[in-house]
């Protein structure tokens, strides 16, 4: 399988690449990202093989079909990062919470977020490959919450591999936070910045197609890679999880093979949204994915009117702050999926040249084949986590956003996934003033919900509180660039 790019080629690089040339250098030609040349069957012929296998199992034969470049035993070591889930067996449960409707519980790892179910395994193998090749790299992440963690926890102590993670200081819940502060490996780096996730992932994008930031690196024997879905390696395993889902249904006996359902994806950067896309592409029967936003609503826009417009939007900061976005970075491999390499490119630089784009009636149409979009309010939010608290089952606020676009957004009453990013201790306060008590910090939240509803903290969050604080720095956006290379 081979990699091309999204707005063409500038002819100062390969046509094509292969994953792990892909995933060590995802910068592409013009600011474009990489996507692969085409996607494996994954139709009925592909499920039915699959119906009794783990989810490593699956994970290895599909990872087998799309032809990577890496070996298979390389693989087979970086998926069994999933054997410290809290179920080896079932790293992604799938729980009915009420009739037809259904929750992936993607937060069982290491940092109780969904990132860990890609980063987890890509860290292994990225790690793998950086040392067969003899070559040192800086990762970089840029984070709304979750993503820093996970990467920080796959990457630590790894050797040929530093880690520059960017987070906006205030933008995250408090555990977020110091699950990134308090790491202790030295070749971490964590630098809180005085901005919101925009500024740090744009400071990302920047420094990635920066050939000055390049040469300064090269000069300390250094190469520069990143870790955000802007990385396909992040994508395809945010792929898996959705076939898991429709295996999960037929194996409850809640669907039958060849049946649609219906996806529900809480979605900030649309890497998991996209990894539905792919999903759907490849063959599994889904019906239509349902996107759902918090009120900073441009995806909700894009998808519902074909108008992304930055030039009257300013972000703002929510209980669902891994969703606080603006600048979605995958929407753009869907572009290209649908309308190619040129319109990409020519609605991409209109982004960035005027701040807005407008895809015509036959491109909206062509994007809403496959996608509808609500959002909801931090007030909705709070709603449903106390209506569901009281059916005994308790989410977090990305997750809850997802309950407006499951009763608003089917047009046909077939069982539905919902995806479930982030476990409740990540929002304890959020979800303790949903259930009508006020707490003055996490601490008191965690303890408060888990004695309210009988739930347990695990002992890698009630352990953050204790440890002590390593990054304390924090810097405004034109000051990142220098704090990396201090770091290095």
């Amino acid at each position: 399988m081979q990699f091309i790019e999204t707005r063409g080629n500038d002819q100062g690089r390969a046509k094509s690449v292969s994953f792990s040339e892909a995933i060590l250098n995802p910068s592409a030609s013009f600011g474009g990202l990489y996507v692969p040349e085409s996607l494996p069957d994954m139709g009925e012929a592909f499920l039915t093989q699959h119906l009794q296998s783990s989810y490593k199992a699956l994970a290895l034969d599909f990872l087998t079909q799309f032809g990577i470049d890496i070996e298979r035993e390389v693989l087979e070591v970086a998926l069994s990062r999933y054997d410290n889930f809290d179920d080896a067996n079932n790293p992604v449960p799938v729980v009915e919470i009420e009739e037809e409707c259904f929750v992936s519980e993607l937060y069982h790892g290491p940092t109780r977020a969904f990132k860990d179910m890609a980063l987890q395994p890509f860290g292994s193998i990225l790690s793998h490959v950086a040392q067969s090749r003899e070559e040192n790299y800086l990762i970089m992440a840029a984070t709304s919450g979750d993503t820093g963690p996970a990467t920080l926890e796959t990457f630590k102590n790894q050797a040929n591999i530093k880690v520059a993670c960017l987070y906006p200081d205030g933008g995250t819940s408090d555990v977020q936070k110091l699950q990134m502060v308090t790491e202790e490996a030295s070749n971490l780096k964590v630098i809180g910045v005085d901005g919101n996730f925009d500024d740090t992932q744009h400071t990302l994008k920047s420094l990635l197609a920066s050939d000055s930031f390049k040469s300064e690196l090269k000069e300390r024997g250094i190469k520069l890679t990143a870790a955000n879905s802007v990385n396909f390696g992040r994508i395809i395993f945010q792929i898996i999880y959705h076939i898991h889902s429709y295996l999960e249904l037929l194996r409850q006996d809640r669907i039958t093979m060849g049946e649609k359902i219906y996806l529900v994806v809480p979605s900030g950067n649309f890497g998991n949204a996209l990894g539905a896309y792919y999903a759907k592409k490849a063959g599994l029967p889904i019906e239509k994915i349902l996107i759902a936003s918090n009120v900073n609503n441009i995806l909700t826009e894009w998808i519902m009117t074909g108008a992304y417009d930055l030039t009257n939007k300013e972000l703002i900061l929510t209980e669902s702050p891994a969703m606080d976005i603006l600048k979605s970075s995958n929407i753009e491999r869907i572009m290209y999926d649908k309308f190619g390499v040129n319109r990409t490119k020519e609605l991409m630089e209109s982004l960035e040249r005027e701040g807005r784009y407008q895809l015509t009636t036959t491109e909206l149409a062509s994007l809403q084949e496959d996608f509808v979009a609500n959002f909801s309010t931090d007030t909705e939010c709070e709603a449903v986590i106390a209506q569901y608290a009281k059916k005994g089952y308790i989410m977090d606020p990305h997750t809850a956003t997802c309950m407006k676009a499951y009763k608003e957004l089917r047009q046909k009453p077939l069982p539905t996934v919902i995806y479930s990013t982030a476990e409740w201790t990540k929002f304890s306060s959020t979800v303790a003033k949903a259930l009508g008590h006020e707490v003055s910090g996490d601490i008191e939240a965690l303890e408060w919900v888990s004695k309210e509803s009988n739930l347990p903290v695990p002992a890698m969050v009630k352990g953050l509180f204790d440890k002590p604080l390593i990054h304390t720095v924090v810097v405004d956006k034109a000051s990142i660039k220098e704090e990396m290379l201090s770091f290095l």
